[in-house]
């Protein structure tokens, strides 16, 4: 597992995310951050998640945020 090509993933991740819930980079990564997204299922799953598309991980990430119901707080 290359460190560059996780860093790269988690980066695409966040700007895809940014555009798809109309907030910038930082606040998406905040919401990440506090649902353990990256941590706890991001990086375990990054040699699943990597080769999937854009618009499955949105609406993934997106499901598990809603589940942590933290959209209120960012």
């Amino acid at each position: 597992m290359n460190q560059e090509n996780k860093l790269r993933f988690i980066i695409y991740l966040i700007y895809i995310l940014a555009e798809n819930w109309k907030k910038t980079p930082v606040q998406v990564y905040q919401i990440l951050d506090k649902t353990d997204v990256l941590d706890g299922y991001v990086l375990p799953c990054y040699d699943t998640l990597h080769t999937l598309g854009g618009r499955y991980l949105i609406e993934d990430i997106s499901d598990f945020v809603k589940e942590k119901n933290i959209w209120h707080r960012i």
